[in-house]
Protein backbone atom coordinates (compact mmCIF):
# COMPACT_ATOMS: atom_id res chain seq x y z
CA UNK A 1 0.00 0.00 0.00
CA UNK A 2 1.41 3.50 -0.99
CA UNK A 3 1.50 6.18 1.22
CA UNK A 4 -1.04 8.66 1.40
CA UNK A 5 -0.53 11.89 -0.74
CA UNK A 6 -0.29 15.03 1.08
CA UNK A 7 -4.13 15.66 -0.72
CA UNK A 8 -5.17 12.98 1.24
CA UNK A 9 -3.75 13.66 4.49
CA UNK A 10 -4.48 17.33 4.40
CA UNK A 11 -8.71 15.51 3.68
CA UNK A 12 -8.33 13.51 6.24
CA UNK A 13 -7.47 16.01 8.95
CA UNK A 14 -10.60 18.39 7.30
CA UNK A 15 -13.09 15.91 7.51
CA UNK A 16 -11.93 15.16 10.97
CA UNK A 17 -11.83 18.66 12.45
CA UNK A 18 -15.28 19.10 10.70
CA UNK A 19 -16.49 15.87 12.86
CA UNK A 20 -15.22 17.70 16.11
CA UNK A 21 -16.87 21.19 15.25
CA UNK A 22 -19.93 19.31 14.36
CA UNK A 23 -19.58 17.57 17.90
CA UNK A 24 -18.61 20.42 20.17
CA UNK A 25 -21.90 22.45 18.29
CA UNK A 26 -24.15 19.65 19.63
CA UNK A 27 -22.30 20.06 23.33
CA UNK A 28 -22.47 23.37 23.33
CA UNK A 29 -26.15 23.34 22.12
CA UNK A 30 -26.99 20.58 25.77
CA UNK A 31 -24.68 23.28 27.70
CA UNK A 32 -26.91 25.96 26.94
CA UNK A 33 -29.52 23.95 27.44
CA UNK A 34 -28.13 22.82 31.05
CA UNK A 35 -27.64 26.47 31.84
CA UNK A 36 -31.60 27.44 30.70
CA UNK A 37 -32.38 25.08 32.93
CA UNK A 38 -30.52 25.95 35.88
CA UNK A 39 -31.10 29.74 35.53
CA UNK A 40 -35.23 29.14 35.67
CA UNK A 41 -34.42 26.67 38.72
CA UNK A 42 -32.32 29.34 40.58
CA UNK A 43 -35.20 32.42 40.07
CA UNK A 44 -37.49 29.63 41.21
CA UNK A 45 -35.45 29.16 44.41
CA UNK A 46 -34.93 32.61 44.82
CA UNK A 47 -38.32 33.44 44.62
CA UNK A 48 -39.25 30.56 47.37
CA UNK A 49 -36.94 32.22 49.39
CA UNK A 50 -38.50 35.95 49.45
CA UNK A 51 -41.68 34.39 49.75
CA UNK A 52 -40.24 32.41 52.99
CA UNK A 53 -38.83 35.41 54.46
CA UNK A 54 -41.70 37.32 53.92
CA UNK A 55 -43.87 34.75 55.70
CA UNK A 56 -40.82 34.63 58.79
CA UNK A 57 -41.08 38.62 58.58
CA UNK A 58 -44.76 38.75 59.29
CA UNK A 59 -44.42 35.91 61.65
CA UNK A 60 -42.18 37.81 63.16
CA UNK A 61 -44.01 41.11 63.17
CA UNK A 62 -46.81 39.05 65.16
CA UNK A 63 -45.15 38.22 68.40
CA UNK A 64 -45.09 40.47 71.28
CA UNK A 65 -41.92 42.80 71.66
CA UNK A 66 -39.96 41.60 73.84
CA UNK A 67 -38.94 44.73 76.09
CA UNK A 68 -42.60 45.30 76.39
CA UNK A 69 -43.01 41.82 77.92
CA UNK A 70 -40.66 42.59 80.27
CA UNK A 71 -41.36 45.44 81.33
CA UNK A 72 -45.19 43.82 82.31
CA UNK A 73 -43.33 41.19 84.00
CA UNK A 74 -41.58 43.45 85.91
CA UNK A 75 -44.48 45.27 87.19
CA UNK A 76 -45.98 42.55 88.60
Amino acid sequence: MSKPSQIDQITERVERLLLRYEELQRTNALLGEQVDTLTQERDSLKSRLSAARARVDALLERLPDATAAGTKEGSA
